[in-house]
């Protein structure tokens, strides 16, 4: 009898931290938050390489909102973004939206570079200061192919 109580414990204690992994899962992926109320951002980028639906909105290193829709605009051929932002952050409405990197190897985010108008964004406006992706590779082609003119 002893031998099924342990195991019952056992098997309590693995469920019981799959499911505090679960949480603590969601919590970090931001599912947690989905209750708090959003309004939209509109920006069109030149590229929008490393970016996807769900990916980080920051500001000063804070996650302030995500990537909701992402399309490719056949008139201008760029990549027009709307971003959900937390209805207690307010942008200035000079503010900049770009395109970060992580590191050498970690993913893109989008970044919001404060402004400093008194007046701020409203929901559904366009964020037209914009500043797309930078490919590593083309940078390090413009860096090896300038490297051997400087030398001539």
């Amino acid at each position: 009898m002893s031998e099924n109580t342990t195991e019952v414990l056992v098997g309590g204690a693995v469920l019981a931290a799959a499911v505090a992994i679960a949480i603590y899962g969601a919590q970090v992926g931001g599912l947690g938050t989905g209750g708090g109320a959003t309004y939209p951002l509109s920006a069109s980028f030149r590229s929008l390489e490393g970016v996807n639906v769900g990916t980080d909105v920051r500001l000063a290193g804070v996650k302030i909102g995500t990537v909701t829709d992402v399309g490719l605009n056949a008139t201008t051929f760029r990549a027009d973004t709307t971003v959900a932002l937390g209805k207690d952050t307010l942008i200035p409405d000079d503010s900049a939206i770009i395109i970060s990197s992580e590191g050498l190897l970690g993913g893109n985010f989008v970044e919001i570079v404060p402004g400093g108008s008194p007046f701020n964004y409203e929901p559904g406006d366009e964020i037209t200061d914009t500043q797309g992706s930078i490919s590593l590779i083309s940078l390090l082609l413009k860096f090896v192919s300038g490297s051997g003119d400087a030398g001539e």
